[in-house]
């Protein structure tokens, strides 16, 4: 097995390699501009760095996000173009819950990313492997009575500390974290979420609904 994973649904460009045991390779740099541009060179590296050829991937796993609208379509695009290009499967995986896998909690506590527009994207975990609630995109001030007394992660959690004053880290989702998630649930025969985006709410960007019409004179 050698699962090639990618996310860009938060700041961090991220890509790593896990071959059922651990993580071999891993690359991670936050750019909240700069998805598109880095994340080809971010998996070049961590094929480089396992000494591998991109044919010995066997499957591809991709965060799904939530995230914002342009981000997060570069990695899912990129996944799926991997996936079809060899042949192999492509699993999705809500990028809250790599977070969380990666947090190592026991007990329970919340993840939240930062959403912009002074919202989070955030869910409720029993443990780091069992969400309870969501996920969900809020103002901060509108869940502090629901997430009281949890320790909470993620850079939505370090941003807003009226709102999760025990904030910790990690600040962003990590490739190698969804990786190794991605391999618990394959082993336990587990289902993943369809590679497709989470968006939560429309996109930025729209269409003016009237816009001037010019007709040739």
């Amino acid at each position: 097995m050698l699962l090639l994973a990618v996310d860009t649904a938060t700041p961090a460009v991220t890509a790593a390699l896990h071959d059922g045991d651990t993580v071999v390779a891993e690359s991670s740099r936050v750019d909240a501009r700069r998805h598109g541009e880095l994340l080809l060179p971010a998996v070049d590296r961590v094929l480089a760095e396992a000494g591998v050829k991109i044919d010995a991937v066997t499957a591809v796993v991709a965060g799904v996000g939530p995230g914002p609208y342009t981000g997060l379509r570069v990695g899912l695009v990129t996944a799926a173009t991997f996936g079809s290009a060899l042949g192999v499967p492509v699993y999705g995986l809500c990028t809250l819950d790599g977070l969380a896998f990666a947090s190592g909690l026991e007990g329970p506590f919340v993840v939240a990313t930062d959403a912009r527009r002074k919202e989070v994207y955030w869910a409720r975990y029993a443990s780091a492997r069992e969400r309870l609630d969501g996920p969900a995109v809020d103002r901060p001030a509108d869940i502090t009575a629901r997430v009281a007394g949890l320790p909470a992660v993620g850079a939505g959690a370090l941003l807003y500390p009226e709102t999760f004053p025990d904030a910790r880290e990690p600040e962003h989702v990590s490739a190698g974290a969804l990786a190794s998630l991605a391999a618990v649930k394959l082993a336990a025969g587990e289902e993943f979420l369809p590679p497709l985006p989470l968006y939560l709410r429309r996109p930025d960007a729209q269409v003016p609904k009237n816009y001037k019409v010019v007709t040739p004179q």
